[in-house]
């Protein structure tokens, strides 16, 4: 019997084809493994694979960091790490953005990954977040992309923002490298 409700877990779970080693710096020193949802959000793992292939990921900060809910990062054109990074959270990259891809199978909980957007729901680009705790409230509302599989306690180190929005102030945490694995 317990074979098949772990056979059944499996099957119902999202096929990770792909996934992302992210090394961070900073307050949070050490790398996460991200396994990418190729299944139900193909166009916007796509989107990310793209841009860490071309290292637009590399050097890029955590601005937003709201302690119980998330960290945002994945602003490749104002985000860089040694820059102006006053408007970081405005930006995106020089690709288009990406139509929501919403699933009713999967919640926002703990170490998801959901693309960052605007009001429209089809303006997801290049930021994303990752959840410290369960967030429902989003479920429907954004597009998850992948889970933390390895390195949550490199996660919950990340630098925490100030006041409601999280904005991060002095030296943010940065992801030195990000990486496309299979």
């Amino acid at each position: 019997m317990l074979k098949l409700a772990a056979a059944l877990t499996i099957l119902a779970a999202p096929v990770m084809a792909d996934g992302l080693d992210i090394t961070i710096a900073g307050q949070a020193n050490g790398t996460i493994h991200v396994d990418l949802f190729k299944d139900s959000a193909p166009q916007h793992v796509a989107q990310i694979e793209k841009i860490a292939e071309e290292g637009g990921y590399d050097n890029v900060v955590f601005h937003r960091v709201i302690d119980g809910f998330m960290a945002q990062t994945g602003d490749v054109q104002y985000g860089k790490a040694g820059g102006d990074t006053a408007q970081a959270g405005m930006g995106g990259s020089e690709l288009p953005d990406i139509p929501a891809e919403f699933s009713n199978e999967m919640s926002f909980d703990r170490g998801v990954v959901g693309m960052a957007r605007s009001q429209d729901p089809n303006s997801a680009n290049s930021q994303f977040f990752i959840m410290f705790a369960p967030g429902p409230f989003l479920d429907g509302q954004y597009t998850i992309v992948g889970q933390v599989t390895e390195g949550m306690d490199v996660v919950d180190q990340i630098k925490r923002g100030e006041g409601p929005n999280g904005s991060v102030t002095g030296e943010p945490d940065v992801m030195t490298k990000v990486v496309v694995t299979e």
